[in-house]
């Protein structure tokens, strides 16, 4: 029973990571999580120490762990691997998409829509992560899932940044709508470039967040 809830507790984790729930540099302690999960702390440990194996967490297992945070080199290299297989996920996931799949994805852009209209974040980024990882599933390549996961656990948290500038939520959703279109019309490589202008457009977006957070203060 406590493997099932630990690999329940993990689950938990791992959605909110990447749906953005936590913020870089945020504290998770073990013992504020079981009591809030009315749980024991072994569990909550283990599930913890899951996540930092996986590089989604950093900090002492035995006592707290917390988000990494983000500077412009790492995540310009997180970048530059995400193009790489997000793409190509999104290319073969339009290329094998069935209906149910594919009402899902129109969903999730609807819900992201409506989470950027009432400037909803948590929503927004819980959709954003249903609409990416829905289509990288239809590509039925568990590897290549697993390790565009496995980056989505490193910038999830960093998501929220996208919030800070008053413009930017005008396109947030713009790309997403593109990728629908393209798969509607049987255009798997213009899918693919929708996917690839997303994360070009909020990279660059975050790396300007960056840059100013790395100036001095007058």
């Amino acid at each position: 029973m406590s493997g099932n809830l630990q690999e329940q507790l993990y689950q938990r984790l791992r959605a909110d990571l990447l749906a953005g729930r936590y913020l870089p540099g945020q504290r998770l302690k073990i013992r504020d999580l079981a009591a809030a999960w009315g749980t024991s702390p072994m569990p909550v440990r283990a599930a913890l120490q899951r996540l930092a194996a996986e590089g989604a967490l950093e900090g002492e297992a035995q006592r707290s762990l917390h988000v990494p945070q983000m500077d412009a080199e790492r995540y310009r290299h997180l970048l530059q691997v995400r193009l790489s297989l997000e793409g190509l996920a999104a290319e073969e996931g339009a290329r094998r998409m069935d209906a149910d799949t594919l009402q899902q994805l129109q969903q999730a852009s609807q819900a992201m829509q409506a989470a950027l209209d009432q400037r909803d974040v948590q929503a927004y980024l819980q959709h954003n992560s249903q609409f990416h990882l829905g289509l990288y599933r239809a590509a039925g390549n568990p590897l290549l899932l697993r390790l565009i996961e496995s980056l989505w656990l490193q910038v999830g948290p960093f998501f929220n940044q996208l919030f800070t500038a008053a413009d930017l939520s005008l396109r947030l959703n713009e790309f997403h709508q593109q990728c629908l279109q393209a798969i509607l019309a049987g255009d798997a490589l213009a899918a693919r470039a929708s996917i690839e202008r997303d994360l070009s457009f909020c990279g660059q977006a975050l790396l300007n967040l960056l840059a100013l957070d790395s100036q001095p203060a007058s």
